[in-house]
């Protein structure tokens, strides 16, 4: 018989399955569960970028594009990021990707050489580690506190670095804390960097997706650190796109080229339909933002006043669709609460260390549901501390 561990992979069996997924997986072998777990916007693709992706079809563009993607795809994500966060790029320096995770994964690898060290600040989303692994660097975790609002400080990024630092995952509006770097934040962490050759591989996957007056600010709009970011974007979330699977990188071009042959090898190039798509949401869809945004922004105070409420502790998401109240002081852990919640009470959620460690005592609750499905799932905790006085 076959012996499946000698062939395969060792680095690859020791990665963990996804913790997010495990409590989905139960919810659907189940009637009646509500979930606050997915972070998956609830409004349509709005009608002109579908419109866009029909008509596509209709006239017959099915064909392989660019490598790279369409130039006028490019030159769309140019204008944006030069428009919304003051980054200018040439097309040749904007690479189309299967969302912002295949961006993700190809900047890691370009930059990455086994034994280098990638920090990575937690909790955070969840691939930057494993991918890291799988490249044979090495994670540096920084577990962020609640009492800074889950924000890198210059002091924790200062205490990480070795002289093996490649590269810093800046995650930010940040998965799954609602976190946010303001502009301050960023430059106490660029006056760093600016005397180091380290890379910064930035996700703002959530960067339309912010609250109150300030708007978000990418560190590579920071003087000299425009050369030294990869910034990384995608339509799924400000866009309500996840399906339609496209992401960007942009970044200097002698990281570009490189990136650019992963994504030749392992990729060929992102679905012809969802780039013409993609088109349409850069040029006409500000107003659709807005508007969704300012529907979330509603569901963040319902949510974030609820578990203040239920006596669950959550600080203010300022960024993503998320909250992170703290369970502690049930006495139970992060993976105790969700279980018993969803067993007893059929509201499915996430435990905080599926993010890493530093969530434990925390659990995620995604807020990109309608108000009344927010409130249902509300009501049902609220029973679930009742019944085993907790509150």
């Amino acid at each position: 018989m076959l012996n499946y561990d000698r062939i395969l992979n060792p680095t690859v069996t020791a990665i963990k399955p996804s913790g997010i997924r495990k409590f989905f997986d139960i919810a659907e072998t189940m009637k009646d569960v509500i979930s606050l777990g997915v972070g998956e916007p609830d409004f349509p693709t709005p009608w002109k970028i579908r419109k866009a992706g029909i008509d596509s079809l209709q006239d017959g563009k099915t064909r392989y594009t660019s490598n790279k993607g369409l130039e006028k795809l490019r030159t769309e994500i140019a204008d944006y990021v030069a428009r919304k966060y003051n980054v200018s790029y040439k097309t040749e320096e904007v690479i189309v990707t299967v969302g912002g995770s295949e961006a993700i994964d190809a900047a890691i690898r370009a930059v990455v050489a086994p034994g280098d060290e990638v920090i990575i600040p937690q909790p955070s989303y969840v691939c930057y580690e494993p991918i890291t692994a799988l490249a044979g660097g090495i994670p540096v975790i920084v577990e962020t506190r609640a009492e800074d609002d889950f924000k890198l400080t210059p002091a924790q990024l200062l205490a990480h670095l070795s002289p093996r630092t490649k590269a810093l995952i800046l995650p930010y509006p940040c998965n799954p804390t609602g976190g946010v770097m303001e502009r301050e934040d960023l430059e106490a962490i660029a006056k760093i960097l600016r005397e180091r050759d380290i890379i910064v591989i930035s996700d703002e996957i959530y960067a339309e997706l912010t609250y109150g007056d300030k708007r978000h600010v990418s560190i590579a709009s920071l003087p000299d650190m425009q050369e030294r970011t990869i910034l990384i974007n995608g339509f799924s979330k400000a866009f309500s796109m996840t399906g339609w699977r496209m992401g960007y990188a942009c970044g200097p071009e002698p990281l570009m080229k490189q990136i650019l042959k992963i994504h030749q090898y392992a990729i060929m190039c992102a679905p012809t339909t969802s780039q013409y798509a993609a088109i349409e949401a850069l040029r006409s869809c500000d107003d659709d933002v807005a508007a969704m945004v300012e529907e979330y922004d509603t569901r963040r105070r319902l949510i974030v006043s609820g578990f203040n409420k239920l006596g669950l502790t959550c600080r203010e998401p300022k960024g993503a669709f998320y909250a992170f109240p703290c369970i502690a002081s049930t006495g139970m852990t992060s993976e105790e609460f969700c279980e018993h919640l969803l067993y007893e009470k059929k509201v499915a959620i996430v435990p905080g260390p599926a993010f890493g460690q530093g969530g434990e005592g925390f659990v995620r609750a995604s807020y990109c549901y309608s108000t009344e499905h927010i409130k249902e799932a509300l009501r049902r905790i609220g029973e679930f501390l009742d019944e085993r006085g907790l509150r």
